[in-house]
Order: C-alpha cells, then sequence, then structure tokens
C-alpha cells in the first residue's frame, strides 16, 4: 500500500474515532446509487460525508460502470452479482443513448412514445438489478448486521427505497428532474402549476403566452394521463411480494425523509415548495484548479483573446465525421483558441486555434479567466459550473432534460442554442460571436452567479445537513405534508366540493319546493274567496 494511501485510511481512521468523542454522531449511510453524471453529484455529497467522519457503504452491482470502485477509497464498496455482465450493461446504455438522441422529433406522440420505451427499458433493466440484490440473502443478512442509520438514493433509480424499508432506516433522494415531473409530482407530492410552471420537455419558460399555456397544459395532462416512466404493474407487484403487503413504487417513494433537488433559484423557474424539500443545485461546483502545464501554456498563449472549451459531456464524445468538420471549420474561423473534447478521426477542417483532448478538467477550464464561451450539450452539471464560473454558453441539447436546460440558460438570456444536427459552420460561428461579444450574456450570467454564490449556506453543506439531521432525528416527519395520506380527489377537495354542491342543490330544492307550496296555498285561497 503506498504512503498516500496509508495516510488517507490514517485520517478517516482518525475522523471516526474524533465522531466517537464529541457530541455530534457519526453515521453510517448506505448509498444506492445511479451510474454516469448522477454518480457524481451524489459522489460530492459522500466524500464530504466521509470527510465529516461518516462511514459510507456503495452498494453496486457486479455490472456497475461506476469508476474508482476498485482503487483505494475511504468509502465501502460492497459489489454484489446480477444476471448480465458490465459490457452487457454499457452495450445497452450506448445504445439507449443512440435511440434516444437520433429519435425524430416531428410527431410529439411517435416521440413521446420512443421516450417512454427507452424509460421502460432502463427501469427493466434496473428492477432486474434490485431483484438480484434483494434475493441475494447473504448481501441482506450483512446489511441488517451493519444496522445503517440512512440510505441515500437518486429517484431515477428505483430499488434505494425498497431496501431502506427491508432494512427499517430512513433514506433521504438526491434528485434532478423526470419526464413532465412525474416522479416530483406522484411521489413527491409537489405542486407544479400549468399556469406558469413550464412542464419539463415543454421547453418553455415561466412566463407564458395563452398558446404557450395551452401548450404546457396539453403536456401536463399528456404526462399524468398518458405517460409511464415505468411498467407500473411489473414494479408494484415486485415491492408487494418483496414487502409482503400490497403497495406502490409511488407510495414507497413517497416515504422518502427529504428530497434534495440538484437546482436552485438560479437555474429553476421560481415555484412552490414543500418542507421536505431542499434545493442544492451546484453542490459539485467548486473553485478552478491549476490546469496541467502543457494546457496550461496553450490558454495563455491565446492572448487577450481567450479561449473556448466544447465539451459534451462524460456520455458523449464523439459524432459523426461529417458534424465534426462542419464543428472544426466554425471553430478556425474565431480569434480564441479551442479546447474541445473529441474522440473521433481528427477532422480535416481543423484549424491551428484547436486542440483535440480525449478528457477535459472542465470545472478548472471555466473557472479559468481567460475562458470566454463554453459550447456544451446543456447538462445540468456543465450548466451549473458555466453559471457557477459566469460563462456564457452555446448550448447544442441532445436528449434528455437538455433542451429545457438550455432553454432556460437562453431565457435568462446567457446562452444561444443550436440544433447539433442541423446547424452549419456559419451558425455556430454567429452564435460563438454573439455570446462573446455582446455583453449582455456575460452580464446575465455574472448576475446568476451571484445569486449562486450569495447563499447562507453552501449547497453542499445544505444537503450534508438534511442527511445528517434525518440520522440525528431518525427522520423528518415533523416536515412530511399530509397530502402524501390524501387521495387525489381529497387533494383538490372534490369531495368537499361535491358535498357543498350537494347541500346548495339540496336547500335549492327546498326552497323551490316551499316557494312552489305557497303558491300553491295561496292560489287555493283566492280560489276560495272568489266563491265565498
Amino acid at each position: 500500500m503506498s504512503k498516500m494511501s496509508i495516510k488517507r485510511l490514517s485520517l478517516l481512521l482518525l475522523l471516526q474515532l474524533t465522531c466517537y468523542f464529541s457530541i455530534g454522531s457519526c453515521g453510517k449511510v448506505l448509498v444506492w446509487p445511479v451510474e454516469f453524471s448522477h454518480w457524481l453529484n451524489i459522489k460530492t455529497i459522500l466524500d464530504e460525508l466521509v470527510t465529516r467522519g461518516h462511514e459510507v457503504t456503495v452498494l453496486i452491482s457486479s455490472a456497475s460502470t461506476i469508476t474508482n470502485s476498485s482503487k483505494p477509497s475511504t468509502m465501502n464498496f460492497e459489489t454484489f452479482p446480477v444476471s448480465f455482465t458490465k459490457s452487457d450493461y454499457e452495450n445497452f446504455i450506448e445504445r439507449l443513448l443512440e435511440k434516444w438522441m437520433n429519435v425524430a422529433k416531428d410527431s410529439f406522440w411517435s416521440y413521446f412514445s420512443t421516450v417512454k420505451s427507452l424509460f421502460w427499458g432502463f427501469f427493466d433493466t434496473a428492477i432486474t438489478m434490485c431483484k438480484d440484490a434483494v434475493s441475494n440473502k447473504k448481501l441482506m443478512t450483512k446489511l441488517e448486521e451493519s444496522r445503517f442509520d440512512i440510505l441515500i438514493a437518486d429517484a431515477v433509480g428505483p430499488c434505494g427505497e425498497l431496501l431502506a424499508e427491508l432494512l427499517k432506516i430512513p433514506f433521504v433522494y438526491s434528485h434532478h428532474t423526470s419526464p413532465g415531473h412525474i416522479i416530483e409530482k406522484n411521489s413527491g407530492r409537489l405542486p407544479f402549476p400549468p399556469s406558469y410552471v413550464p412542464v419539463m420537455f415543454s421547453e418553455l419558460s415561466d412566463h407564458m403566452t395563452f398558446m404557450e399555456r395551452i401548450k404546457n397544459m396539453l403536456y401536463t395532462l399528456y404526462f399524468d394521463l398518458f405517460f409511464q416512466t415505468y411498467n407500473e404493474k411489473k414494479w408494484n407487484q415486485f415491492y408487494s411480494e418483496a414487502l409482503g403487503r400490497p403497495t406502490t413504487l409511488s407510495e414507497t417513494m413517497g416515504k422518502a425523509e427529504m428530497w434534495l433537488i440538484r437546482t436552485y433559484w438560479d437555474f429553476s423557474f421560481p415555484r412552490p415548495l414543500l418542507p421536505n424539500v431542499e434545493f442544492v443545485g451546484g453542490l459539485h461546483c467548486k473553485p478552478a484548479k491549476p490546469l496541467p502545464k502543457e494546457m496550461e501554456e496553450f490558454v495563455q498563449s491565446s492572448g487577450e483573446n481567450g479561449i473556448v472549451v466544447f465539451s459534451l459531456g462524460s456520455m458523449v464524445s464523439n459524432m459523426s465525421e461529417d458534424r465534426a468538420k462542419v464543428i472544426a471549420s466554425a471553430l478556425a474561423q474565431i480569434p480564441q483558441k479551442v479546447l474541445w473534447r473529441y474522440d473521433g478521426k481528427k477532422p480535416d477542417t481543423l484549424g491551428p486555434n484547436t486542440r483535440l483532448y480525449k478528457w477535459l478538467p472542465q470545472n478548472d477550464l471555466l473557472g479559468h479567466p481567460k475562458t470566454k464561451a463554453f459550447i456544451t450539450h446543456g447538462g445540468s452539471n456543465g450548466v451549473y459550473e458555466a453559471i457557477y464560473h459566469g460563462i456564457p454558453m452555446v448550448g447544442t441539447p441532445l436528449f434528455a432534460d437538455q433542451a429545457d436546460n438550455i432553454a432556460r440558460m437562453k431565457t435568462k438570456g446567457t446562452a444561444v442554442r443550436l440544433d447539433l444536427e442541423t446547424m452549419s459552420s456559419r451558425d455556430l460561428l454567429n452564435a460563438l460571436k454573439e455570446v462573446i461579444n455582446n455583453p449582455s450574456y456575460k452580464e446575465n450570467v455574472m448576475r446568476l452567479s451571484a445569486i449562486q454564490h450569495d447563499q447562507p449556506m453552501k449547497p453542499l453543506d445544505r444537503a450534508v445537513f438534511w442527511i445528517e439531521f434525518v440520522m440525528r432525528h431518525k427522520g423528518a416527519k415533523h416536515l412530511r405534508p399530509a397530502i402524501h395520506d390524501l387521495t387525489w380527489f381529497q387533494y383538490h377537495s372534490l369531495d368537499v366540493i361535491g358535498f357543498l354542491l350537494a347541500c346548495v342543490a339540496t336547500a335549492m330544492f327546498v326552497i323551490a319546493k316551499c316557494f312552489l307550496f305557497c303558491c300553491w296555498k295561496f292560489t287555493k285561497r283566492g280560489k276560495k274567496g272568489k266563491r265565498d
């Protein structure tokens, strides 16, 4: 074992010993993570928990793509076998993303039908993984004997809540968003008034015209009535069998003590929240570190013109040769130096001002004083890093929530949006000139950056506080709204409205009958008087 590893483990041991002799208590944390960019966010929280002396155990499958799980770490990685290989899982995710990125958006119904099928495929893989974990008696016995204090999960990767129920421990969600906000609405019971809160995938702002509000309402009705992110019958049956009582996945997810939503008011439009929801957007952002020597020399060679950073995220580092040539041609025409994360064949049109890299220290580059613009696919992690460091964006969304993320940035005046598959070199060139030379983009993103930095508590500290709060108090039931115990018609007071309408109708009926009776009596008396 290296000296660095010995030092890290010694520090961890010292922190844990400190916990036992301090007033506060350090806990045992179990984690059910989701892969890729979701893992980057939750890992930031876990690293902070470890530095505070908590014992963190990450539960991963044998097919997991989570990096560093085999390297010396201050976290424990508990691996359980699944019925498919890591190669199978990686190929499945690659096919899923490729299909999503290439699906045509011409038809509303066909597009969302395809998206729905992709989600069902993902959740089918998730339920297989979950069954392999829950049915592993050796694993479950070990987890029960470990006596964890809390479980942390990502809401888009079911199973964590089931494990928490089986182990009888509280759980907390880390979450960003879901199609049509279905998960947040059905399980978290968050309100999303369609009159001013745009539905995810609608690409609208909070200030909508009448026609846009109609569109938003139609999207709301579609996601509420027709779109399912998973096969409810399959998941509900599995959870009922595992827990030994009738239940649903949505009901089980609704038992989360806290929802740590990875957004903030610099990114999200204003909307109502619930007491057990905290915004922690940008928790992964941090000051820039020095660049590697060769990269720093290239950046410094840009002079006053500065640099442009181009990355399509951790899941997409390649594209077609034709697209690469179009992009390279545009980049060659700007005075800035360009650092481009690209793992494909070198384009013939690549200019001397552009360098290709298989990997980029994105946060460190965005935090460099010479960075002028960021070409991004619109992933929430990258957008938040751009906000944090105050860098204008050119957005080329590919799939998932990326189009909505860029739509928000466009509304806030910090980005220009392009279509990666249809844009020309001229389009990209003009977009870069716009965000670099028009000072309003820099001013607007600096305003958002100021909002991000000006918080009473840093997002990461806020996330860790609520996790520790749940551990200290064995939950946060006092923050759980009673809406979880209401049916949909009770929540909308339809039963009360129906009762009141019935009362009014009954009263009107009685009054009408009395009036008619009085009229009949008066008429009868009048006729009798005339006869006398």
